[in-house]
């Protein structure tokens, strides 16, 4: 295994157990973190024993992430595990009572992060800080807390606080921005042809939450800021908005490489990202299976350098938000929560 600091990639694995293959590439590859897709979780014990093989195979007990938003973003589902709801279910409870909103904004996060915490996952790519924009494509339609700034912003705080407050250490996104793409970034690349100040208004909850821990970028293109690359790629975009009018100094991660909104292979992608200001890229295969995800994480891995400097302390300061964890009634948390979920479903009506 290397002693040397891990590399700045987050990989995956291809099912429900870590063979010899995955457990020796992960010994020398040593990523920063890894990610579970739904490929590789299946019951408690299974997910349990499975995050114990990777640590091992690490030799540390590395940030283990998942996608767990609720609603139709979720690796973690029924009937093994409770049926979360996506945010726009806690954006009709908000438009009615501002307060029952945020109360159950942080209650659905702290139940979840029970569940997750539970079986060894302490980060989460979640929430969404996008806003709404209903001639937009739906790739995040619900997932989104609403289409005012102060909605998103109230809502998403208390999720943040929800996950934290558990021990699962939060990653907002999309950074600067995901709410105006028409075309899903998963098949090609969005371009926004919003104004300046139109985007200002996309970026006022990435402004507001800019204390957030970790935060994960678009793979869109705005025109406005760079005609040329997406906000992954995009050096004028990281250094100009994200670090400086967004004024985030957390860890920044890629949206998955994968995504067919990116061009070229594997490693450039990765190499491109870091240099264009990405602390750590993400790589799922989500549309992969057996021995072809190994083989792009190996590609990945290769691209990778070793964390250090600033992009180090970031990833230092994020595993250090995992570890702190308050006491919970879980029992009484579902009875509320309930209550409420039954409120936000009149709402709807």
């Amino acid at each position: 295994m290397s002693n040397s600091n891990p590399k700045a990639c987050i990989l995956s694995v291809t099912g429900p157990r870590l063979n010899t293959d995955e457990a020796l590439f992960l010994a020398q590859a040593n990523p920063w973190g890894v990610i579970l897709m739904g490929r590789s979780i299946q019951t408690r014990d299974q997910v349990r024993i499975l995050i114990d093989e990777i640590w091992a195979a690490l030799g540390r007990a590395c940030l283990v992430f998942v996608d767990q938003e609720g609603g139709r973003v979720r690796r973690l589902r029924p009937p093994e595990w409770p049926n979360f709801p996506a945010a726009a279910s806690y954006a009709s409870l908000y438009r009615a009572s501002h307060d029952l909103g945020v109360e159950a904004s942080f209650l659905g996060h702290r139940l979840m992060v029970h569940e997750l915490e539970s079986v060894g996952f302490h980060a989460n790519c979640s929430p969404v800080l996008d806003l709404l924009h209903l001639e937009a494509h739906d790739i995040v339609g619900d997932r989104s807390f609403g289409d005012t700034p102060d909605m998103v912003v109230s809502l998403a705080r208390a999720a943040i606080e929800g996950l934290h407050a558990g021990g699962v250490v939060s990653v907002i996104k999309h950074m600067p921005g995901h709410g105006r793409a028409k075309v899903d970034s998963h098949q090609s690349l969005p371009v926004v042809s919003a104004t300046r100040d139109e985007l200002e208004r996309d970026f006022a909850p990435f402004a507001a939450l800019n204390d957030a821990p970790m935060a994960m970028t678009a793979h869109i293109a705005y025109e406005v800021l760079d005609k040329t690359n997406p906000a992954t790629l995009s050096s004028r975009v990281i250094r100009d908005v994200i670090r400086g009018e967004l004024a985030f100094d957390g860890l920044l991660m890629t949206d998955d490489l994968g995504m067919k909104a990116l061009g070229g292979d594997l490693e450039s992608r990765a190499k491109a990202a870091l240099e264009a200001g990405c602390d750590i890229v993400l790589h799922c295969a989500g549309f992969e299976e057996g021995e072809e995800v190994l083989s792009q994480m190996r590609r990945v891995a290769g691209a990778c350098p070793p964390l250090d400097g600033l992009s180090m302390k970031r990833a230092q300061a994020a595993e250090a938000a995992s570890l702190d964890k308050t006491e919970f009634d879980v029992e009484a948390g579902w009875v509320r929560f309930n209550d409420l979920m039954k409120q936000a479903q009149g709402a709807m009506a």
